[in-house]
Formats: structure tokens, C-alpha cells, sequence
């Protein structure tokens, strides 16, 4: 762990918490002070959890290799999967990696906000973060929060999810601090994630063939009429070895109960085996069984999206013996739901 009294920079007395008696993470509200104190930290080597609008990420300096390296090891992350480098502006993506017209026009169009493009790297962002791939995955997040931390500093910040490898990615600063907070020092608490889900990657090296890497907070139909163009879909593809888009691997996203996807509706939620979890799309008409849980009233998918993680976070602290969750429409946001319970479903 990251002890920054060794570099004499501990500036203001923290209390940190206690969860089942191990000591915990630090969870600072974004004062002025706890600001200039965590980019100090980052400055200096250290990991902070910080707020997006998709979710929480596990932050360090994208310029310091041996930063980045704690991330894997607090994470329990392959070395194979790399890291997304988060900026606060395109001036700053472009000092580290190489725009075309279209990746400068989809930056344009969709940051700050919940896309990350994957593009050829700039010498000055060590291996470690890129998995030795010659590209980089870049992304501008709208957090305000996180927007107050980063324009102070004068490097990208490589942050993939604040949470165990392939655990559900965490939406608020307490999951973090669950799963986490034996092993990094500071979590900056932006509240809940208003997305909930991870961005969408869209790799933009070949303005003719731009590939979907992976469905997220942005849908495929928003991208492709906003930015005029249409997109190749590729985010089921498994490849052996490194991917240049993070957060590829085929089991991701798991809850630590077992997770069954189903088509089938659930029609009498009275009836339904009470040691099984039962996540839908909409809330079912009449009573529901404690056991049921649903991500929407209306049957919103931007509304299902993000509260997917939390859900799933809520029904692991349990104690149920298997959940089934119900597919939803391939549509909008749809697409990307689906995509995290098949990933979190997968033996």
C-alpha cells in the first residue's frame, strides 16, 4: 500500500475506515484541500480511486510505469489487458496519441462523456499501460468531480474499473471501499454513478472501417446518427493474448453468485424459488417476492443500465444461492446490458 508520509507530503489527518475490522480506505468529499491532496498523491506514485459518470476507476499516473504496475497487482489485473489513459481535454489526447478526422470528429462530437477511442500511442505512455500494443485507449470523462481533479494536473490518469478483476464494477465510492479498500489508500466520493455502465470503445484507427469494440454508456444508434458514420461490430470477438480494447476478456463482470441468463418471463414471482435471484428489465404487475428484482418501473434501458451494477452488488451481499437474470431487447442500451450479463454468466 501507498504510504505518503515516505514522501513527506501527508498534509491533513485522515481517518480511515474500518469494514469487519480491516482498515480501510480513506473516503474524501471533494474539497479544495482533499483535491490538492490526492493530486499530490497521484503526482507521487500513489493509486486514488476516483468517480466517472460510467463508473469508479482505479486511477495513476498514465506517464509512471511503476504507478501503473500497482494498479494490476491491487487489482489482480493480466498484464495483457490494458488500461484506459483519461484526459481532460483534446489538446491533452493529442499530445499522446495520433487523431485522424474521424477520431477528431467523433472527440468532437461525444467528449467529455462516456466513449473511449482506441488510437496509435505516443512514445510517452509506457508499455505497461498499452499491454506492449503500439495503440492507446483514450477517454475524456464528464464527471465534474473528476473533471475538477484532472484539469490541475499535467498528465493522463490510466483508471480501468476500481474493483477485483472481473468482479461487477463498482457505481459508488462504498463499493469500492467493499472490494478495494484493503489495498488502496483513498477513494474520492463523486456520489453514485449516473450511468452505471463502462464506456463504449470504438477503435478509429481506419477512418474506413471504424470497429465497435465495446457496447456501453453510449449507444451504437447515438454514434452512428450523431457522427454520420456506420460502425463494424466487433465486441463479441475473443481473441487469444492481448486486445487492444480493455475489459475484452470472455468471464467479466462477475458477480460472486452464479449467474444464469434467461429469455423466459417470470409471470408468478410468488412461485419462484426463493434461494434464486431474480433479475428483470421492468418491475412485474402486482406484489413482488423479495426475491425480485427489478432495474426499471417504466422499462427505461438508460434507467435498467444504470442500475445494473448496483443490483447486482445488492443481490451478492445476500446470500442467494444462483441468480437468473432475463435478457433485454437488442436495442440502444440493451445491447450493452446484454453484453455485461453474458460476460458475467460465462463459465
Amino acid at each position: 500500500m501507498y504510504d505518503l508520509r515516505l514522501a513527506g507530503i501527508l498534509s491533513t489527518q485522515i481517518t480511515r475506515y474500518k469494514f469487519s475490522g480491516i482498515c480501510m480506505a480513506s473516503l474524501l468529499k471533494p474539497t479544495d484541500e482533499n483535491l490538492n491532496l490526492l493530486r499530490n498523491v497521484l503526482k507521487s506514485g500513489g493509486l486514488v480511486a476516483v468517480p466517472t459518470e460510467t463508473v469508479y476507476g482505479l486511477a495513476a499516473n498514465a506517464f509512471d510505469a511503476e504507478a501503473c504496475a500497482r494498479i494490476f497487482t491491487a487489482k489482480g489485473r493480466p498484464t495483457n489487458d490494458p488500461l484506459i489513459c483519461h484526459i481532460a481535454s483534446l489538446e491533452v489526447a493529442e499530445s499522446i496519441s495520433s487523431f485522424n478526422e474521424l477520431s477528431r470528429k467523433l472527440a468532437r462530437l461525444f467528449w467529455p462523456g462516456p466513449l473511449t477511442l482506441i488510437l496509435p500511442k505516443a512514445k510517452t505512455i509506457p508499455d505497461i499501460v498499452t499491454a506492449g500494443l503500439a495503440s492507446v485507449a483514450i477517454r475524456c470523462p464528464m464527471h465534474s468531480v473528476f473533471q475538477q481533479l484532472i484539469s490541475e494536473i499535467d498528465f493522463p490518469l490510466a483508471a480501468p474499473s476500481a474493483n477485483p478483476f472481473a468482479y461487477i464494477s463498482p457505481t459508488t465510492a462504498t463499493h469500492v471501499n467493499e472490494n478495494l479498500g484493503e489495498d488502496i489508500d483513498y477513494i474520492l466520493d463523486g456520489g453514485p454513478c449516473e450511468l452505471g455502465l463502462e464506456s463504449t470503445i470504438i477503435d478509429a484507427r481506419d477512418e474506413s472501417s471504424p470497429l465497435l469494440l465495446r457496447h456501453g454508456a453510449l449507444s451504437q444508434e447515438e454514434i452512428e446518427t450523431t457522427a454520420g458514420i456506420r460502425l463494424i461490430d466487433k465486441s463479441s470477438n475473443i481473441t487469444q493474448g492481448p486486445s487492444v480494447a480493455p475489459g475484452s476478456a470472455l468471464k467479466h463482470y462477475s458477480p460472486k453468485t452464479g449467474l444464469t441468463l434467461s429469455a423466459a418471463p417470470i409471470k408468478e414471482p410468488a412461485a419462484v424459488n426463493p434461494d434464486t435471484a431474480y433479475l428483470l428489465w421492468k418491475k412485474p404487475e402486482g406484489k413482488n417476492a423479495e426475491n425480485i428484482f427489478w432495474l426499471s418501473a417504466s422499462g427505461s434501458l438508460t434507467e435498467a443500465a444504470s442500475r445494473l451494477y448496483a443490483a447486482l452488488h445488492e443481490i451478492d451481499q445476500l446470500g442467494y444461492q444462483q441468480i437468473i437474470a432475463q435478457t433485454f431487447p437488442e436495442q440502444g442500451m440493451g445491447n450493452a446490458i446484454n453484453d455485461r450479463l453474458r460476460r458475467a454468466a460465462a463459465k
